[in-house]
């Protein structure tokens, strides 16, 4: 199957990282959306630019496997939903259109970040709501929402800090991780159940549906994300000061009733935007050379 671009249940996927195939397939004009596995091969490899350390170990505690199938069920169902309420942007949206080409971008360099991504069905959606809102599940499900393109006026560059900061969530694993600490709490109430309590956290992670969307990072995932976030973007030739504009722009947004849905579950701040603009300058280089390219 190496090399070939394949079709499944009307949708697209791309697999085998046949750069000139999936140039030509029409995995980005599919009907709603796209499918790929990762253009790994498509990236040069390098050294991290960002310092964000390794994934806890914990999170091994719930198998990935489990949770990404969880996590594909949960997302079909979000897009059936919105598909019947006829909210789903489909193909010929140009704003569709431009999260397709900015995730075109950005994919080849996510198995830097996790190996597992280059067996990713990576998809995007576009759903039509003023929540400033945009998620990525694990398994590289994502969906923006109308709102944050529109009300905040994004750039291109600011909208792949956006992505790029998604993509990190569930590069990184944070739903696993946050999945399996919470676990661990529970077999510490209940040690001796059940060995090391695998099995409850697995049932867990099958079942975990609609928490993903709601579900709130710590200050440590949420400074994770945005560094990797950041370095992913560059490398797919976004402008790294975007990120801190992009900030600005979320931080005035929550001065309304409530503040946007996003901000509910990535809290914003001052010591945010003071990160970003000293890390801006550890990915230069590489905006540098891939605006080059």
């Amino acid at each position: 199957m190496k090399g070939k671009c394949q079709r499944e249940s009307g949708w697209a996927y791309y697999c085998g990282m046949c750069m000139l195939c999936f140039a030509k397939s029409s995995a980005w004009s599919s009907r709603r959306g796209f499918l790929l596995a990762s253009a790994a091969a498509a990236a040069t490899p390098a050294l991290a630019q960002v310092d964000v350390g390794k994934p806890e170990a914990i999170r091994k505690l719930v198998p990935a496997e489990a949770l990404e199938n969880s996590a594909a069920q949960q997302y079909a169902k979000v897009i059936s939903d919105a598909r019947a309420k006829n909210v789903l942007r489909s193909e010929g949206d140009p704003q569709l259109a431009r999260l397709h080409a900015i995730a075109r971008k950005l994919i080849p360099f996510a198995t830097q970040w996790n190996p597992r991504a280059a067996q990713w069905r990576w998809q995007v959606n576009l759903i039509a709501s003023k929540q400033i809102n945009a998620w990525c599940m694990p398994g590289g499900k994502i969906a923006f929402y109308t709102g944050i393109l529109d009300q905040l006026k994004l750039t291109d560059d600011e909208a792949a800090m956006i992505m790029g900061h998604e993509m990190a969530h569930a590069l990184r694993e944070h739903a696993r991780e946050r999945l399996a600490k919470s676990q661990a709490t529970n077999i510490g109430l209940r040690l001796g159940a059940q060995l090391l309590g695998l099995g409850n956290a697995g049932d867990a992670a099958a079942n975990i549906g609609t928490q993903l969307l709601t579900l709130k990072f710590s200050r440590s995932d949420e400074s994770e994300a945005d560094l990797v976030g950041l370095e992913i973007a560059a490398r797919g030739a976004y402008l790294p000061d975007a990120s801190v504009s992009l900030w600005k722009k979320m931080t005035a947004a929550s001065g309304g009733s409530g503040g946007p849905a996003f901000l509910s579950t990535h809290p914003s701040g001052p010591q945010r935007i003071q990160q970003l603009q000293a890390n801006v300058p550890k990915v230069k280089a590489l905006y540098d050379k891939a605006r080059r390219v």
